[in-house]
């Protein structure tokens, strides 16, 4: 199997040439793959399915959905930036939601996925906003607010988290080893494949015998107009990282 596992994008309208790098990609090296998994944060943010005139939402959708139609399966994993992405927008785009964790079988072989910020236990307050915002039923009561105020309260949220960001240790941040290890026992200690922590990395570790790899997806970046990515990629039974421009 050919497959591609990318995350932490975080498109906006701020960073054309990073959208432009994802463009590129949807329309060439991605259309060698059987699957795409998108495994969170491919928006910035995402206030609502709603949000049907956004330029940037209605441009991915049908970059996405041309991908889809050309033959490649195309999977989305919500993460901390776009938890409320839906079915709504789903259809659009022709991609299909997964749960956290999923596990697949690429070649038979088993490999667990997530977003990654569930695994940051260390980080008290960040997973008491987690499970109040994952919450079905405060997500429902957000979307019955107008997009406009549901924008203002997201964008004063983000600054909020980059403020407390700035005043956390790293090491907080990051994942924890033993969510990591119970994780691995729940699934029959499979690989894992995450993003989130913008530390791509590939990890050996030794769980009650049986050696796993951690998989950390790296960050999409923008900086002074030029956009850098990388996409995971499956083939033959491996995995290795490829760098798109």
């Amino acid at each position: 199997m050919h497959i591609h596992f990318i995350s932490d994008l975080h498109l906006c309208a701020d960073r054309p040439a990073l959208t432009a790098v994802f463009e590129r990609y949807l329309a060439g090296p991605a259309r060698a793959a059987e699957r795409l998994y998108i495994l969170g944060d491919l928006f910035e943010y995402w206030a609502g399915d709603d949000d049907v005139d956004d330029p940037l939402a209605t441009l991915v959708a049908s970059q996405i959905k041309a991908l889809a139609g050309a033959g490649c399966r195309v999977f989305f994993m919500p993460g901390n930036r776009d938890f409320l992405l839906g079915t709504d927008f789903a259809r659009r785009a022709s991609l299909e939601i997964l749960p956290e964790p999923t596990l697949i079988m690429p070649d038979e072989q088993p490999v667990v996925l997530c977003h990654g910020d569930s695994l940051c236990t260390d980080d008290i307050a960040y997973q008491a906003f987690r499970n109040q915002v994952r919450n079905p039923a405060w997500q429902a009561q957000f979307l019955t607010q107008p997009l406009a105020v549901r924008k203002q309260i997201i964008a004063g949220v983000r600054m909020k988290s980059e403020e407390a960001k700035s005043e956390k240790a790293a090491a907080i941040m990051d994942v924890n080893t033993a969510a990591v290890t119970a994780l691995l026992r729940e699934y029959g200690f499979p690989r894992l494949i995450h993003g989130h922590t913008h530390r791509p990395a590939e990890h050996s570790l030794d769980v009650e015998g049986h050696v796993c790899e951690r998989w950390v997806l790296a960050d999409w970046r923008e900086e002074n107009g030029e956009a850098t990515g990388e996409v995971l990629v499956w083939a033959d039974g491996k995995l290795s990282r490829q760098p798109l421009y």
